[in-house]
């Protein structure tokens, strides 16, 4: 008599939202291994890994080096052959070579073997992603089997249209697994979700969206993982900006497979997300580089504080280490915000008056100057001896400098190259100004899962409430050099997030000279934004990743006029006019 086979009837699933560095593939096996002993606790048949998780995402040109590919597969097999001990089968991806191509493999480890591999066919080559340029593009993938159930696997950016995971369904897939790396900005969670259930929707089949967690440089990676049903109904949702190894159960019935028990968790949005972000990408950049902390200037202005509180959050006040640096122009309501911020939030803190180099520098150049008058020169000095001071307390503590710049002031030059611009990170560099008020008022109410910072008021009021003013000479403001920041950030946003006409900023209300004079500030700012240290990003353009403008640059939208030299010139010495800033 023939043996009649049972069919699958249930499949437990667990989904490790995991935090991987790139290139340390033995940190990530390690990472995997302690995942897998947990799925097995868990008696899952199954666990899955994100998006190259094996090498780091995004691994960029490292992943050309044959001997990184080389690791990356040595370690895989050595993976694929712990799972011959019964336990959990391995979803994991990493670069793979094969017929002299490389491509952005997800692989099936199971039974003591590499078991099944599928390649990634739709590579992303927009903003921050660059794949055609390191990975070949794989054939259209049919489904994979696991303990008996039909898995069809769209890695990432396949899921974006309809192509392959129609294949997958043609081809006889019961369940959808998309690993993903995919990065965080602002509401992205809705985008995601909608991506999927528009795959849902014409496939019939119920889909697994398994996202890492991490910060990679300026990139962060929020998890926010969750599963679909086929009735579009959310079935699984994973916290974001925390890893987490879930349980989920599936049971098959006469309508298919479904997601009948997991997790759900509540997910950060809006202001909350973003300052999520930037703690994140913080800690991981000065972690995963192997700072033992951080150092900033604290100048009693908006932006310092925040950074502070950012990485008080992010490292424990016992790894932050904020600097006063006064001179004459330095008021006394900026000493007695800065004392008063730095106590709340638990941080040493010193001050290291600058007069004397400040004024050791003026002595030197005034042979140079030959009595010429006082200009912004002596104002960026004053910057740039802040900025070597910073940098000489980096070199000899060990401290990453965190720079404290905005989006708005980065936008329109409005800082000092080589002064308050010097220093390793910036978690504030892709908000916008208002951006950073909205989230110090959040700070002071709200306390970010896992932050290592203290509850309540950790930015004293007086800081959010006063007029911001670089304080490089008597009674200056912001303001006297550019509009207010909520117009400000209004035309930035349409010139840099929209690439919006003149006309069209126009057309919201600004003044035209205003707005051209923004947009000129904006091209000719470039070169220093060129040499700025790296940042989170929040929104859906920032500047390096995102925006890329030539530095020698002509046009201006002004009806399309040619640019003469002279205006040229005007404008240089605009950009000097406006550059210094300490923030």
């Amino acid at each position: 008599m023939m043996a009649v086979t049972t069919p699958q009837k249930t499949l437990r699933i667990a989904l490790a939202q995991l935090n991987p560095t790139v290139g340390d593939v033995a940190g990530n096996a390690a990472k995997m291994r302690e995942a897998r002993l947990e799925a097995a606790r868990l008696s899952a048949d199954v666990v899955m890994f994100p998006e190259l998780f094996l090498a780091g995402y995004p691994p960029e040109d490292l992943v050309l080096k044959p001997a990184f590919q080389d690791v990356c597969r040595q370690i895989c097999e050595e993976l694929a052959r712990e799972t011959a001990d019964g336990g959990p089968a391995v979803l994991v991806g990493l670069p793979w070579v094969e017929d002299k191509n490389l491509y952005n493999a997800y692989a099936l480890l199971d039974g003591g073997a590499v078991a099944a591999v599928r390649f990634k066919v739709d590579l992303p080559n927009y903003g921050v992603f660059d794949e055609k340029r390191v990975f070949a593009p794989g054939p259209l993938p049919g489904p994979v089997v696991i303990r008996g159930v039909r898995v069809g696997i769209p890695v990432c950016e396949d899921i974006w249209g309809d192509e392959i995971v129609e294949c997958i369904t043609e081809t006889g897939g019961e369940i959808l697994l998309v690993p993903n790396g995919s990065p965080y900005w602002r509401g992205k969670t809705d985008e995601r979700l909608n991506i999927a259930l528009a795959r849902v929707t014409e496939s019939g089949l119920p889909l697994v969206y398994l996202n890492q967690i991490c910060g990679q440089d300026e990139l962060v990676f929020d998890g926010a993982s969750f599963v679909v049903n086929a009735d579009c109904s959310l079935a699984c949702q994973l916290p974001a900006f925390r890893e987490s190894v879930a349980l989920t159960v599936w049971e098959k019935n006469d309508e298919g497979w479904r997601c009948a028990d997991a997790p759900k968790a509540s997910v950060e949005e809006g202001d909350e997300a973003d300052y999520a972000a930037c703690m994140l990408g913080l800690r991981d950049y000065v972690d995963k580089n192997r700072f033992p902390g951080v150092v900033l200037g604290l100048s009693g202005g908006i932006d310092s504080a925040l950074c502070a509180a950012m990485a008080v959050d992010a490292l424990g006040p016992e790894r932050v280490h904020c600097v006063m640096l006064p001179y004459r122009f330095t008021s006394n309501e900026s000493l007695s915000d800065a004392a008063d911020c730095a106590e709340r939030l638990g941080v040493r803190y010193d001050r290291v008056p600058i007069a004397e180099p400040v004024e050791g520098f003026e002595a030197a150049l005034k042979p140079v100057f030959d009595d010429r008058p006082r200009d912004i020169t002596e104002e960026n000095l004053q910057s740039r001896a802040r900025g070597t001071i910073l940098m000489a307390i980096s070199n000899k503590f060990g401290s990453m400098v965190v720079t404290t710049g905005n989006k708005s002031e980065m936008s329109v030059g409005y800082a000092t190259i080589y002064g308050d611009m010097n220093g390793g990170y910036n978690p504030i560099k892709d908000l916008y100004k208002m951006e950073v008020y909205r989230l110090s008022s959040l700070r002071n109410r709200w306390r970010p899962e896992g932050a290592l910072g203290p509850d309540g008021v950790v930015i004293p009021e007086n800081i959010i409430v006063k007029a911001p003013s670089a304080e490089l000479r008597e009674n200056q403001k912001d303001q006297d050099s550019l509009p207010p920041y909520e117009a400000l950030d209004d035309i930035l946003e349409c010139l840099v997030e929209h690439e919006m006409r003149v006309s069209e900023v126009v057309a919201r209300g600004h003044d035209l000279e205003t707005v051209k004079k923004i947009e000129r500030l904006l091209y000719v700012a470039e070169y220093k934004r060129r040499q700025a240290a790296p940042g989170v990003k929040v929104t859906r353009k920032n500047f390096g990743r995102d925006r890329r403008y030539p530095i020698v640059n002509r046009f201006r939208d002004q009806g399309q006029v040619a640019f003469k030299p002279d205006e040229a010139l005007a404008s240089a010495v605009g950009k000097a006019r406006s550059e210094a800033y300490e923030a």
